[in-house]
């Protein structure tokens, strides 16, 4: 099956409603423009498009324009998207790159769509691999990126994965349409561009994009194996309350391969913080080292305290305590339904106030659970003693009972 065939195929398991494509204006976002509305179109699906606008050079105004040109000639809504809070200092590329897919999602919502197309392409898989191997990445970074992802609520698709750049402008070509290239993407500072051209140098010696791209794909399901198994250590040895305290069996610890126990570590992360990202190695490499000396480790406002057979997760108080409240969820682990209210930790106050040895919850968990904040009152648990109208869960699901 060529790249259209398995591009196409992407699109149709797309579930019902209307499609989002993001196009800068570039041959690859171009391209899978022009590919989406071949596919959307007969079948009846509706394609919106929009341009992120991250103003950094004086012509992406005028390149957004022309997109917006381009989709009304199609037929198709567009929508600019502009970036206007830069950060002073700091990695500029880095703070771009979450600032488009967070108006992207936000982009998504407003329009009713659950799925939003990125043109990734077969030389990002390549470029991607060799930019993780000068880094000294791990399995995880070396493997190729998903060909779909969860950002924000919103599902981002890339349906060109197995296209190649030359691919896509050879199709564009044969279309007659133009497609503007980035100035940047010719720029040495930036190190996908060092890896572009490096890659020119490599194809004599069989390190091809095909080949890198391939071994990317390769090592992605090498790491979709070890999640499968992480997911079933984590079935197996890691139990949570409603409160929120995550338990960990260290029964055996040691015979279990440190790769996967270090996963596992990580795992339990993520039910705190659900932002993707994971702690450090070495944060993880130490909260690994806790187990059965009794001491603890803080790291992503998640205390790590361990107990003779166990490691337990709780959050931080001081990060509960700041704890924000955005559309509905609190700490990112809260879901609260209830008339609009100041919602914070419940804290010291607020347990000192709750016959809470009788929950079967740990205090140090209890302390940044969700609470109503009154003036005059101490803090009232949203969890332990709910006002009339409020309920509140954690956002994953809880299994069955921990052994205390």
């Amino acid at each position: 099956m060529d790249w259209r065939g398995r591009a196409e195929a992407r699109v149709e398991a797309c579930p019902d409603g209307p499609l989002g494509v993001a196009v800068s204006g570039g041959g690859d976002s171009l391209a899978l423009l022009m590919a989406l509305v071949d596919w959307a179109t007969p079948r009846g699906r509706t394609v919106h498009a929009t341009t992120v606008d991250h103003g950094l050079r004086p012509e992406s105004a005028a390149e957004a324009a022309e997109v917006a040109r381009i989709c009304a000639e199609l037929g198709l809504s567009h929508r600019m998207l502009t970036w206007t809070e830069r950060p002073e200092v700091g990695n500029l590329q880095a703070a771009a790159r979450e600032a488009r897919y967070r108006l992207l999602a936000n982009w998504a919502r407003w329009e009713g769509l659950g799925v939003v197309f990125v043109g990734h392409t077969r030389n990002d898989l390549a470029e991607t691999l060799l930019m993780r191997i000068a880094r000294g990445s791990g399995l995880d970074g070396l493997a190729a990126m998903a060909p779909e992802f969860v950002r924000d609520g919103i599902t981002f698709v890339r349906p060109l994965l197995h296209a190649s750049r030359a691919d896509l402008r050879e199709d564009l070509t044969a279309r007659g349409i133009p497609w503007t290239d980035d100035p940047s993407n010719a720029d040495l500072r930036f190190g996908r561009v060092r890896a572009r051209q490096a890659l020119e140098h490599l194809a004599p010696l069989g390190l091809t994009v095909e080949r890198l791209a391939e071994t990317a794909e390769r090592l992605a399901a090498a790491r979709e194996a070890l999640s499968r198994t992480t997911e079933d250590l984590m079935r197996r040895r890691v139990r949570w309350d409603a409160a929120g305290m995550v338990v960990l069996d260290t029964t055996g610890w040691r015979a279990v391969p440190e790769d996967l126990r270090f996963r596992l570590v990580k795992r339990v992360f993520a039910l705190f913080n659900c932002d993707g990202y994971a702690p450090r190695q070495q944060a993880v490499a130490e909260i690994d080292r806790l187990a059965g000396h009794g001491a603890t480790h803080v790291a992503q406002g998640v205390i790590a305290r361990a107990c003779a057979d166990t490691l337990r997760f709780y959050r931080e108080p001081a990060a509960g305590a700041d704890a924000a409240v955005s559309d509905g969820m609190c700490d990112m682990r809260w879901h609260i339904i209830g008339p609009p209210a100041r919602i914070g930790a419940l804290g010291e106050a607020g347990l000192s106030g709750v016959d809470w040895r009788q929950t079967g919850f740990a205090r140090e968990a209890l302390l940044t659970t969700p609470a109503l904040h009154t003036a005059g009152a101490a803090p009232r648990s949203l969890l332990l003693a709910p006002p009339d109208g409020y309920s509140v869960s954690l956002r994953y699901s809880v299994p069955p009972p921990m052994t205390r």
